[in-house]
Order: C-alpha cells, then structure tokens, then sequence
C-alpha cells in the first residue's frame, strides 16, 4: 500500500460495467521524503479507481496489483490500482525509517 495525493480526475466515454459506482482519478504517489515534508522529484502519476469520492488535494492510500481487486472477491474489476482510503491524518516520524531507505 502507498500514499498519494489526488491530482484530479480521468474522464472516459466507455467503461467496464463492473466499474459503475466509481471514478478514475490521477493521483501522484508520495516518497518518503514527501512525507518527512522534503521535496523531492515527483513520482510518476498513475490513474486509481476511487469509490469514495476523494477530492482535489485528498490525501490516500492506494493498493496496486492483485490486491487492488481482491477486495471485491468473487466479482471481477479490471483494476490495477484502488483506494483503499481517504486519509484524514498522517503521522510520520522519519528517523524511525531512515534506515530502511
């Protein structure tokens, strides 16, 4: 799971039935440094299906891959990435993790 911030929305003219209830948005994931409050470059954005209802600026965690999908087991979403919450408050101390970077 990762953090990222909503960038804005994705627009399309056809999508996946299963995907009806939802809707596309561009997030930006966040580094550690990010976190910590450093800028850093920006990661690479990628598009996540939210049925939550994130907003411009929303901070969020996402999950990617097969995990992104299992929480709708037995039914199929074609998904690559989800949100699995809109976060409200972070709290990050960074010496804790300095050392795994």
């Amino acid at each position: 799971m990762r953090i990222a911030d909503v960038l804005g929305t994705v627009t399309l003219s056809v999508a996946h039935p299963s995907l009806q209830g939802g809707v596309f948005k561009l997030v930006g994931p966040l580094s550690w440094d990010d976190l910590a409050g450093r800028a850093t470059e920006p990661l690479e954005e990628i598009v996540v299906w939210d049925p939550h209802g994130a907003g411009l600026g929303s901070r969020i965690a996402i999950s990617e891959g097969r995990e992104a999908a299992m929480p709708f087991h037995p039914d199929v979403k074609p998904l690559d990435a989800y949100n699995a919450a809109i976060l409200d408050r972070l709290e990050y101390e960074p010496s804790e993790i300095s050392s795994v970077q």
